[in-house]
């Protein structure tokens, strides 16, 4: 991802240290992957109110969601993030440190539609 990140908050390494991680390493590199697409700094943006929310749906549902649907999400909350904007300065795209053509692709393709981010 060509980031820079040197340091992690201390409540955020709390958080991530103390829960349960039930989809395993696997699990942990997935989140920690997102937390770093969400990054825009140098200090990891760790979605801590993530972490309740998966260990509730994995509870819940009875697995861990498919890559496909992380990659929605972050899509969507960068979408959101950006009031709608793709492209641009302050844009989804630049968020995500994607092409503006690579996200319109993205989004095409996990069908995701303007209503699901509000815009």
């Amino acid at each position: 991802m060509r980031r820079q990140i040197k340091s992690i908050p201390t409540r955020a390494m709390e958080m991530l240290t103390n829960s349960p991680w039930k989809g395993n390493i696997r699990e942990l590199a997935n989140f920690i992957e997102r937390a770093v697409i969400l990054t825009q700094g140098e200090e990891l943006e760790v979605p801590v109110n993530e972490l309740a929310t998966s260990s509730e749906t994995m509870v819940a549902v009875g697995k861990p969601s498919t890559f496909r649907q992380a990659e929605s999400s972050v899509i969507i909350n960068a979408l959101r993030a950006s009031s709608g904007r793709i492209a641009g300065k302050g844009g989804a795209a630049e968020r995500l440190g994607l092409k503006r053509t690579t996200l319109q692709n993205k989004i095409r393709r996990l069908g995701i539609a303007k209503a699901t981010y509000g815009y």
